[in-house]
């Protein structure tokens, strides 16, 4: 089949034979034809040479290239991109494994499927769209998942209007593609939690702190621990399960806080914990209580650049409250999931904390998304959860 083709201007076509699998705007020198968004498109370089073919859209990202090879795209060549995606969480053990059974299926361009994301809970799959070329495969993808799990896949629930580009023309409807499931109890490392992807933020449960929940898990032993942004307190029930004094959750949420409380039912041993409905700076900003493990997991604080140097200032800002106020010997486990803060910036930006707060500090580990959020050597920007653990004298 052929495609409407697009030409790389001279000395832009480096990155693309890289694999890396953006095509900037401004890379673009001609465009043979009129693609509409969503479009499957062939780029070339300048001398005309074949370079791979990608979605095309509107945006400062013309092309999501997701092959490099010049074969025919179909519906076999989606399945076996959702086929080599499956074999990698084999290979990680997350397969059939009881004592995980949440984890993303794929991630976007670390899978080269740029755009597309799912989630598995248990028997059913969340998938989400960040690009209006994988919205229209939507139906294919759902095959493929059908024929890769079988029957040990009941629901399919597709989940668009939050990450679709906001500028389309293109209709947005969250729907069901298969089953009708709404929620799932779910068990990570042995502990379970109820997931509501219909309600719930992105596709219900942020997968990508598994590995550190479980860091958090160790460190709580006798300690008094903040878990801050608690959103469905996962944080939180890791650290009961290994002998926290006692878990204070904060979220400015009240639906967030009402997740915490179903979780902590769910985990049987609400005594030594307590729920707060109020914004996370506030409550740094007065508590009195002495903790000893503070957790500071903030959503995005920048989305894109324009908000960067803001972004970097509320960092700094509830870092500085954190290590403050954190009793001596305390450990504090802080996070960016900010893209454009990557985490060369984010250790400096603590570093600046620190030494507003006057303190002593170590850093004990780096930390960031887990295997299952694999990212491309020749695509660092897949590379976006960052964190440090930290020893406060």
């Amino acid at each position: 089949m052929e495609y409407i083709k697009i030409m790389l201007k001279s000395g832009k076509s480096d990155a693309v034979l890289r694999q890396h699998p953006w095509v900037f705007s401004g890379a673009v020198k001609k465009i043979y034809g009129e693609p509409i968004e969503g479009d499957i498109v062939e780029v070339i370089s300048n001398k005309e040479e074949f370079l791979g073919f990608g979605h095309y859209q509107n945006g400062s990202i013309s092309v999501r290239v997701f092959c490099f090879q010049k074969i025919e795209i179909n519906e076999f060549f989606w399945f076996n991109k959702l086929h080599d995606a499956y074999k990698l969480r084999e290979v990680l053990g997350l397969i059939d494994n009881p004592m995980t059974n949440v984890y993303r299926l794929v991630f976007g361009e670390g899978d080269s499927l740029p755009g597309l994301i799912i989630d598995i809970y248990k028997d059913s799959a969340v998938i989400q769209s960040h690009s209006i070329g994988m919205h229209f495969l939507r139906f294919t993808v759902a095959d493929a998942l059908i024929k890769l799990f079988g029957e040990k896949l009941n629901t399919i629930y597709y989940k668009c209007t939050e990450t679709l580009p906001k500028n389309t023309d293109f209709e947005k409807q969250n729907e069901f593609l298969l089953g009708n499931k709404v929620s799932e109890i779910v068990t990570e490392n042995g502990l379970r939690f109820n997931v509501n992807w219909v309600e719930g933020q992105k596709t219900g449960f942020f997968i990508d702190q598994r590995y550190n929940r479980e860091l958090v898990g160790k460190y709580s032993k006798g300690r008094r621990v903040l878990n801050t942004y608690c959103y469905t307190g996962a944080f939180s029930i890791y650290a009961l399960a290994n002998g926290a004094l006692s878990v204070d959750s904060v979220d400015s949420s009240m639906k967030a806080i009402e997740l915490t409380n179903e979780n902590i039912d769910i985990f049987g041993e609400a005594k030594n914990h307590r729920a707060f409905a109020m914004d996370a700076m506030d409550y740094l900003n007065d508590f009195e209580e002495n903790y000893d493990l503070i957790i500071l997991d903030p959503p995005a604080f920048a989305k894109h650049r324009d908000v960067k140097h803001r972004a970097i200032q509320g960092y700094k800002r509830i870092n500085a409250t954190a290590l403050q106020k954190i009793a001596p010997g305390g450990i504090l486990f802080t996070f960016s999931c900010s893209q454009v803060i990557d985490q060369k910036l984010f250790e400096a930006t603590v570093t600046a904390a620190a030494i507003i707060a006057g303190r002593k500090v170590k850093v004990l580990h780096h930390l960031s998304q887990p295997a299952d959020h694999p990212y491309s050597l020749f695509h660092p920007e897949g590379s976006y959860l960052k964190g440090l653990v930290l020893y406060v004298d």
